[in-house]
């Protein structure tokens, strides 16, 4: 069945001669026909993401006619994104992903409208953008938004498609349906903070988001015109370096507490909160700050890194640990006193080379895992502190030629 949601007495768009044209290949399916085509034509998507997944799945449901398309994501282009984010090129580095996508998706098919929404998706808004379309294909890279569209999705009674990548992994499946689980039915909570690093961390083989986000456009074209199986209730695997697939069955959970027969969660709700994600302390977070932020039972002191180039130049420069892999290192260095990854910290304590009084100003990335290692080191009597904002912080306004990754 279709989840096209025209009104019984709206005038349905038929297609014009060069559509008839454009989509042979499509009208000579038997499954699929004119009827199928049409279905797309009168039909909506909402992209939420339009980096590694959401640039595959954007082409190719704008090349298959689908009539309106909605992008929603907030960066810019960058360098980095080159390597699988099939949308942009070179020229584009710098500019608005949303610009650049809509000027590509329109050249590749003009009888498809660009929605798009230069916004981050939250409780705020979610629901009013989301209840807009009729399917959703879920390209995010983060457990916030992941479960916020989850959440809104089954709320405005809207399918949702659900991909992600990780490293050579993929998984792809269809939630949020009448008669099929959620997203929460299968990862009722999220792993801890920190846990799972992202792909910038944790790194991508290119051409997987390629093939993952097809998967997920395949399964969008398949709600709308109700041709074949889609993923409703099964969970698709695969394992891109030994080239397996496998599906499992993912039941829909009665005690679900978003879509269960007695749901606990009726509105949407503090996803940060909800995932474990501290929120950005004033002090840290306002740029300017030259000292460190003062420690409490609850907070992680941190660094700025304005207030760590400062010491360095004055000669008072503090021991500086860098926690993330060794790989990265050799991406972009800050010029660290001694590298331990996370992961590696506790059984490799006693190499620290930083004497027991000695300050450790501790950096990864972005600042994730560095919270964590400095959480640790200050419970083994260290006097740590975590550099805010880490690499893409030191890159953004310290040093502008150490990359960003």
């Amino acid at each position: 069945m279709s989840t096209t949601t025209a009104e019984p007495d709206q005038q349905q768009a038929e297609l014009s001669p060069d559509e008839l044209q454009r989509y042979s290949r499509h009208l000579t399916l038997p499954e699929f026909g004119r009827e199928g085509q049409e279905e797309l034509k009168n039909s909506s998507v909402l992209l939420v993401g339009a980096g590694g997944l959401g640039s595959p799945a954007a082409t190719y449901l704008a090349a298959a006619g689908v009539g309106r398309i909605g992008l929603a994501d907030f960066d810019e282009v960058e360098a980095s994104n080159l390597q699988r984010q099939i949308l942009y090129g070179t020229s584009d580095v710098g500019r608005p992903k949303l610009d650049a996508a809509a000027e590509r998706l329109n050249d590749l098919n003009p009888h498809v409208e660009i929605e798009r929404h230069e916004v981050r998706l939250t409780s705020d808004n979610a629901l009013g953008i989301i209840d807009d379309y009729d399917v959703v294909a879920d390209g995010t890279d983060n457990f916030p938004t992941r479960y916020l569209v989850n959440d809104a999705c089954v709320m405005t009674g809207t399918p949702n498609v659900y991909a992600s990548i990780f490293r050579f992994e993929g998984q792809v499946s269809v939630f949020g349906t009448e008669d099929g689980p959620c997203y929460r039915c299968l990862y009722e909570e999220p792993p801890p903070s920190g846990l799972v690093p992202s792909c910038a961390e944790g790194g991508v083989l290119g051409i997987l988001p390629g093939f993952i986000g097809t998967l997920q456009a395949t399964e969008v074209i398949k709600l709308l015109t109700g041709v074949g199986e889609p993923l409703v209730g099964r969970l698709l695997m695969t394992d891109a370096l030994n080239m397996d697939f496998r599906t499992v069955n993912v039941p829909t959970n009665p005690d679900c507490p978003v879509c269960g027969e007695n749901p606990t969660v009726t509105e949407l709700i503090d996803y940060e909160a909800f995932c474990g994600i501290p929120q950005d302390d004033e002090a840290s977070t306002n740029g300017t700050a030259d000292a460190d932020v003062s420690d409490s039972d609850d907070a992680i002191p941190e660094t700025s890194v304005h207030a760590l180039k400062h010491r360095r130049d004055a000669g008072d420069a503090p021991f500086v640990l860098d926690v993330r892999e060794p790989y990265e290192a050799e991406i972009a260095s800050i010029d660290a006193d001694q590298l331990i990854p996370v992961d590696e910290l506790a059984d490799r304590l006693h190499e620290l080379e930083a004497d027991p009084d000695e300050e450790v100003v501790v950096h990864c990335r972005s600042g994730g895992r560095s919270a964590k290692a400095t959480k640790f080191l200050r419970e083994k009597g260290y006097d740590a502190s975590n550099l805010d904002g880490g690499v893409l912080a030191w890159s953004d306004e310290i040093d502008p030629d150490v990359p960003q990754y």
